[in-house]
């Protein structure tokens, strides 16, 4: 069964790359996650429909990460910070970020 994760961002552009290129690595080593991402204004609405298996907040929207926080405890869904050196699109921020959603998934 495929694994869901959301990455919730400021505005969307960088995460959908990091999503896309992230989900391509995790294929790449035969891990079935699928990685999705959207902006922070939908992401309220998207952690209250639990369609995810993990949410993750980008650096640059980590301010609302105690709003978002909040939704997902009450869908009982794992939330995690993304750090800065994970959100980066070259080979090292990218095993990272892979490494944080499979320990966290």
């Amino acid at each position: 069964m495929t694994k869901k994760a959301l990455i919730i961002c400021a505005a969307g552009m960088s995460s959908s790359m990091m999503a896309k290129k992230v989900t391509e690595l995790l294929k790449t080593k035969g891990d079935d996650i699928q990685v999705d991402a959207i902006n922070v204004s939908e992401g309220d609405k998207a952690i209250r429909t639990s369609e995810f298996d993990l949410y993750m907040v980008s650096p640059q929207a980590k301010m609302y990460f105690p709003k978002l926080e909040l939704a997902a405890k009450s869908v009982d869904k794992p939330i995690i910070s993304i750090p800065p050196q994970a959100y980066i699109p070259i080979p090292m921020g990218l095993e990272k970020m892979a490494t944080l959603i499979k320990e966290n998934v």
